[in-house]
């Protein structure tokens, strides 16, 4: 049976996007590395399962995606948090402008 990520590891992914202010976002990959781990699906999984009281929309995808599935839900934060974005041609409709709001802690 595969095993989720340790404990541990959640909490620091839970930690980390707490941290991470109004307006900016990090990517799957930018946690993960944060946390001297190559492990961008962990942060996704850990983002799924316990992320739901967390700033959630603050994660991004590689290339400035909103998170898979919930580009409606997080536009709306999104435009409260004043996020740069622009418009795209795919079914989420736009992107995160990632070099003017990416998070580096």
């Amino acid at each position: 049976m595969p095993q989720g990520p340790a404990d541990g590891f959640v909490e620091a992914v839970l930690v980390v996007v707490a941290d991470i202010p109004p307006g900016r976002v990090a990517t799957y990959g930018d946690i993960a590395a944060l946390l001297g781990s190559r492990g961008a699906r962990a942060v996704g999984q850990v983002m799924a399962r316990y992320g739901a009281d967390s700033p959630w929309w603050r994660v991004v995808r590689a290339g400035g995606r909103p998170p898979a599935g919930h580009a409606e839900r997080a536009r709306q934060h999104y435009d409260a948090e004043g996020t740069p974005l622009r418009a795209s041609a795919d079914e989420d409709g736009y992107r995160i402008e990632l070099a003017a709001c990416r998070w580096r802690a």
